[in-house]
């Protein structure tokens, strides 16, 4: 797209851009969990992303998108490997003791 019709798709991907920083910070302050804070913030910056893609088809566009999306999952996986690392082991189940496992 060239001229005036890339200009609407951008100025609608700025506008997604800054309404992801807002929300991010939102999710933040309203749930203290900033892992799924970060996800809000990523997932609103790959619809951004996306929106910026569909008015100017550039290698760098994609390359932006590509990147998002490879920290979007990422992020996802270190936060639940974070958490499960964090929350330690699992208690033993019920009527299984740990001296079972000596047979």
């Amino acid at each position: 797209m060239t001229g005036a019709a890339a200009v609407l798709p951008t100025l609608l991907a700025l506008g997604v851009a800054a309404t992801a920083l807002v929300a991010a910070v939102a999710v933040l302050l309203r749930t203290r969990r900033p892992a799924l804070a970060l996800g809000v913030g990523l997932d609103l910056l790959l619809a951004a992303g996306l929106l910026r893609l569909s008015a100017d088809q550039t290698w760098r566009q994609l390359a932006t998108a590509a990147t998002v999306v490879a920290l979007r999952c990422l992020t996802t996986r270190g936060s639940r490997t974070g958490a499960a690392a964090w929350r330690g082991p699992r208690p033993a189940t019920a009527g299984h003791h740990d001296h079972d496992l000596d047979r």
